[in-house]
């Protein structure tokens, strides 16, 4: 029988079954909880909008969205959320995911913290944020049914969530500062790690080789 989580059917398949493992197995509950809020709120949002995601597509990205910032796939050579990304391409690829599910999802996880963007294009991509943006930052929380939030939380609680969640934030990406450039994860670096200064890009572009 289909699990149904605020009337949010979550897709009964292999490859379902397997992303769930796999994340289960590597993240601590903090962030399993929140990525399964993510595809909840995600899909809620896009029944209040009008869009149809591929919901195996949708919930992949939603799953493997935070996956660095986890120890097991972290790098400290390129932004977290390429890390996700990239993981979910080789496991979507393992699964006979064809190059444009491979593509979405991908963009779906590296666009995700990039504001104004993902709403523009399909409805996977545009979902993972809208259900990051909700869950993290309160986006759209008010435009969702209180019984429906209710009923997500229920089922993935989320106690102290945002010291929590910032503390992963920090924690993750703390040893790349130079990574968070131009993003909103230099906003957590500034605030909870002494010494940190952002990078400058009025500075990159007076103090570049062009002589001019």
């Amino acid at each position: 029988m289909t699990e149904r989580i605020a009337d949010i059917p979550i897709p009964d398949s292999r490859l379902i079954a397997e992303a769930t493992a796999l994340v289960h197995d590597c993240a601590p509950p903090l962030l399993f909880h929140h990525s399964r809020r993510v595809y909840l709120f995600g899909m809620l949002q896009g029944r209040r909008r009008g869009l149809s995601p591929d919901p195996e597509l949708l919930y992949v990205g939603a799953m493997f969205h935070d996956l660095g910032l986890t120890d097991t796939y972290r790098t400290t050579t390129q932004r977290f959320e390429l890390d996700g990304a990239d993981e979910a391409r080789r496991f979507l690829a393992a699964h006979g995911i064809d190059d444009d599910g491979l593509r979405r999802v991908w963009t779906a996880i590296a666009l995700h913290t990039t504001p104004g963007i993902p709403e523009r294009m399909e409805p996977e991509v545009a979902l993972v944020t809208a259900g990051v943006e909700t869950d993290v930052l309160g986006i759209g929380y008010h435009d969702l049914d209180p019984a429906d939030i209710q009923a997500v939380v229920a089922a993935h609680p989320r106690p102290d969530f945002k010291r929590q969640i910032l503390a992963a934030f920090t924690n993750g990406f703390a040893d790349r500062p130079d990574t968070t450039f131009g993003t909103v994860n230099a906003d957590v670096l500034a605030h909870f790690v002494p010494g940190f200064t952002r990078t400058d890009f009025v500075e990159i572009i007076e103090g570049n080789p062009w002589p001019e």
